[in-house]
Parts: C-alpha cells; structure tokens; sequence
C-alpha cells in the first residue's frame, strides 16, 4: 500500500550537532538488572556533549551515583581505580532525547519513550497519579524508565473566577507547568476567551508556575504571547508568521515546539503507513493502537475526513513557518504531542527529528533542540540535556553519527539513564 508521510518517513530509517574537544572534571519496559558499582567508565566512544563544542574522538565518560564525573578525550580523564569500563568503541555517544511535547499516562508509557532513546519527556496533560509518583521519585534516584514532568490536567475554565479556580487547584498538585488550549478544532469548539487565559496566566505566575499553551492559529499565538505565555506548544499552522511575529518570539524567549508529527498522525491511517513494516517501530509498538487505526472503516473514514485533510494541507503551512522562526534564531523545543491513539511514543520522536531537518533545520539545531536546547526551554538545563560534570548521565550510544545524517539516530546501540542500561528488547 502507499502512504501520505513524507519521504524520509516512508523510507522509514534516522541528521546534528557539531560540538568540540573538551576536558572536564570536577526501557523497552525496565532497567535491565545490574549489580551496583560505585563508578562506571565509558570508554573508545567519540563523544557528542549537547554543546556547541566538536565532538570527541577516543572519549571517556566517567560516572559515579548516577552523574557525570567528567567527560573528554581519554588522555586527559583519569578513570579510577575499581571502576567498571565499558567499552563503545566506534560507537557515538549523545544526550538523551528530550520530548518537550509528549502526553504519558503510565509507566508503561515511559518505558516505551526510554526504548528509543527519548530519556525525558515533558508531559503535557492528563497524567496518571502512578505519573506523578514517578515524577516525585525520580527526584533521588534515576528512574526505571525516561524521566517526566508533568502539566496535570489541562485547564477548561470559561470564566476568570473559574481559570483562577483551576489553577490554584492544579497548582496544588505540584504540576511543572500549567497547560491550556486556545483552540476551535477547525471551527468545531468554543475558543477559551481572552479574559480567560489572562487570568489563567496571571494566576499561575502569580504561584510561580509558567503556562504552555495549545494553539493552531497566528492571531491567537501573538494574543498569547502579548498575555505572556511562557510556551508555544504546537506549530502556527493556518498562515505563514509575519515579521511582527517573529521578532516579537524572539525577543520574548519564548521557545516553539512545533509537533510536525501531531499533524501526520491525523491524516496517515488512510492507508497502512510503511512505518508499520518497520522492526525497530514494531519492536515496541501498542499492537491495539495499530489494530484500531487499521480498520478499513477507520481508514475510509480518514480519506473523507475534512479536518483530516485539513490538517494534512496545513503541514506544509507549519513546516515553512518551523524553518523561518529558526532562520530567526527563536528557541526550539522537539516535541511530538504523542500519547493519544495513533501517535506512537518513542518512535515518532525520531521521525520528528528527520522532519525538522527535512524541513531545512541544521542537523545541529535538531540536535540540539531535543537536547540542551530542549532542556534550557524547560529549565531543566541543570540537571540534563548535554553530557558535562554534575548531571545525570541520560545518553543515547549509536552506531553511527546524526551530525552527518539524522537518519543514524535510530541506530541505536544502547540507551542509558542515570549510568544504568535499558532494555531495548521487544516485549
């Protein structure tokens, strides 16, 4: 059968970053089982830090309790006495994949996101109490599985008293971040009035917390932007940004994550995607999800649907307008909106990554955006996003390089989180 994805989708394969020489000092569903050690050396690897210095040939990792002891050419980083080593020779180390877009609603789901290499990820929603508690626990010690944080419900006031309601009441669940939608799902829903998210906005900075925010069309990004939004969740899709626009992110901070792959996953299952065929997707696949989305009434229903189409029509819109707010040097964040029906976690992080290079990105500005430039949009560049002393030691080992093509990001050899390795075998 065919299918609408792009090429590089259809191909179904993995672009970069290109970083410096350095020295510094100072799963599929669970970890597999290690013994404990209290330091781990990573060695013959070259080493691609999140940074902007080169990559590292011949590069040594040292871990202790989880973090980045110190990192750089081996020459220059002593290993101590006792450690573990392990040996990546010809392998290229990378941060781990940072989803600043995702929905998880177990662990389950966490588990699948660590299977292909995306180490953390921002969820944007409706999350599980055993999400939260995972939230909580991860605090300490690394997880079973890729990190989370979490946004808690996503708001629906319809008035002011409402949106400060809900927002006292979310922000009482120690979310990481407050989300609402400011949308009409192509003409069918009422939009959230703009005396309504500025009083959800207010009120959540008025308890420290930023808000993230669900759009589709440029008048309401720029509304939202004006009120203060903190984060573009989801791409402009119905026109092209203006120059107003665009210098006014830009001077805002405010990071975009464009969700390239949401739109895909409305229109795709007319047919049965080539990505089906692929082994390293159906390693980890949700069978039902594929079940469902390959019943012929379903994918009937795809071929007539309007807002199918529509959305199908505006991917284009949503690519160019990624491109120029990247030629403008606004901050990007790779995320995905994955987690609802169709939209598989993990392995459309990867496709994400091919789309935004495919849509005239450097492979350094993917890389980097769902990196570090993922992490600093979040704030949680502290604690992740570049392989440097004092973080927590979540990367990806490849068999090949993204900085030469992107596509080598789904040769993945091993994924490992807080120095410990996940089991990326299939069910």
């Amino acid at each position: 059968m065919t299918t609408l994805l792009p090429p590089h989708v259809a191909r179904a394969g993995a672009y970069g970053l290109a970083l410096g020489a350095f020295v510094m000092s100072l799963p599929a569903w669970t970890l597999r089982a290690q013994p404990s050690v209290p330091v781990r050396a990573f060695t013959g690897a070259t080493l691609i830090d999140g940074t902007t210095r080169a990559p590292v040939p011949n590069a040594t990792i040292v871990v202790r309790n989880g973090r980045i002891v110190a990192a750089g050419p081996a020459n220059a980083v002593r290993v101590p006495a006792g450690a573990e080593r392990i040996a990546l020779d010809g392998k290229t180390v990378i941060p781990g994949l940072i989803n600043a877009h995702g929905h998880a609603s177990s662990l389950a789901n966490l588990a699948t996101y660590a299977a292909y290499g995306v180490t953390t990820v921002y969820s944007l929603g409706d999350e599980t109490p055993e999400v939260f508690a995972a939230r909580d626990a991860q605090r300490n010690a690394p997880p079973e599985h890729a990190r989370v944080y979490l946004a808690g419900p996503v708001l629906t006031p319809t008035t002011p008293e409402e949106a400060r309601a809900q927002v006292e009441a979310v922000v009482a669940r120690n979310v990481d971040i407050v989300k609402i939608r400011v949308d009409d799902n192509l003409g069918t829903a009422k939009k959230m009035a703009p005396e309504v998210y500025r009083a959800v906005i207010r009120a959540a900075h008025a308890r420290g917390k930023r808000v993230a925010v669900h759009i589709y069309y440029l008048d309401d990004a720029r509304a939202l932007l004006d009120a203060g939004a903190d984060y573009i969740a989801h791409s402009v899709r119905d026109v092209a940004v203006d120059a107003p626009f665009v210098q006014a992110l830009k001077q805002s901070g405010v990071c975009y994550s464009p969700t390239l792959m949401r739109e895909v996953s409305t229109f795709v299952y007319d047919t049965i995607p080539a990505f089906f065929r692929d082994s390293q997707f159906l390693a980890h696949a949700n069978r039902q999800w594929m079940t469902t989305v390959s019943e012929p009434a379903r994918m009937a229903a795809t071929r007539t649907s309007t807002s199918a189409q529509r959305y199908k029509a505006q991917l284009p819109v949503a690519t160019r307008n990624l491109a120029t707010l990247d030629k403008a040097g606004v901050p990007i964040a790779m995320g995905t909106d994955t987690g609802p029906l169709g939209r598989f976690q993990g392995y459309f992080e990867l496709m994400e990554m091919e789309m935004m290079v495919d849509a005239g990105l450097s492979t350094r500005t993917v890389l980097t955006s769902a990196t570090l430039g993922a992490a600093r949009c979040l704030r949680l560049d502290r604690e992740l996003g570049s392989l440097e002393p004092g973080k927590w030691a979540d990367f990806v080992v490849l068999d090949a390089s993204p900085l030469t093509d992107m596509r080598n990001i789904r040769k993945q050899h091993s994924v490992w989180i807080g120095g410990r390795q996940v089991n990326t075998r299939g069910r």
